[in-house]
């Protein structure tokens, strides 16, 4: 298979199927394309009908959004335990996954995924703290119902956990004052080995988007 992603620092959708990919075990084969440079449209459009990243390349075949990466991965590597096994944490993981695909705009505007912030506030508007709120919510609940066998949402790391892991980066990066157990849970997701990998890799980067860094 092949994964074409955008810059790690910054593309939380490309780091949401890098970790439903990293799970399935399956040989990888990684392809970046900075963001925002001026023939990154381009690029990116010569790989993927939708115009965008992350692009699960696999023997011809295209899948072009993270949902359904999960989906097709989890059919690919059934023993990989992409979903939870059991039926109501499955299909719980299922809604929030969705949840956060479709939902949750004012925070992705306020709060973009930056890797080299960590740490420094930036105050809520009130749209962006009624997501939080969601969130908090969200993650709450499934800890409290599937979370016994493990430190993530339901138990052990799964999809749910990649969708939300560009959360935890933007809660980290600008949230001040998070309640314990929401530090707990962002903490178990940022050293995952899985999100350790990405880390370094990020790390490793040298292009800027500046409206990013500038915020």
């Amino acid at each position: 298979m092949k994964l074409v992603i955008g810059n790690r620092i910054y593309s939380s959708w490309s780091l949401r199927g890098w970790l439903l990919a990293r799970q399935s075990g399956l040989p990888l084969e990684i392809e970046v394309l900075p963001l925002r440079q001026p023939d990154t449209s381009a690029r990116i459009r010569a790989h993927s009908p939708a115009g965008k990243v992350p692009l699960l390349i696999d023997d011809g075949l295209l899948v072009w959004d993270s949902l359904a990466m999960a989906e097709y991965l989890a059919e690919r590597a059934p023993g990989a335990g992409i979903w939870p096994s059991g039926f109501a944490a499955r299909s719980v993981a299922r809604s929030v996954s969705a949840e956060m695909h479709s939902g949750f705009q004012a925070l992705r505007g306020a709060w973009p995924m930056n890797l080299k912030r960590m740490g420094q506030a930036l105050p809520p508007d009130d749209a962006t703290s009624a997501d939080i709120a969601r969130i908090d919510a969200i993650w709450r609940d499934c800890r409290d119902r599937f979370g016994a066998g493990g430190n993530f949402l339901f138990g052990a790391w799964s999809a749910a956990d990649a969708m939300y892991a560009p959360v935890v980066s933007r809660f980290l990066s600008y949230r001040d004052g998070m309640p314990d157990d929401i530090r707990a849970y962002c903490g178990a997701v940022w050293d995952h080995s899985y999100m350790q990998e990405w880390r370094q890799d990020a790390a490793a980067e040298t292009w800027a988007i500046a409206e990013i860094d500038g915020l």
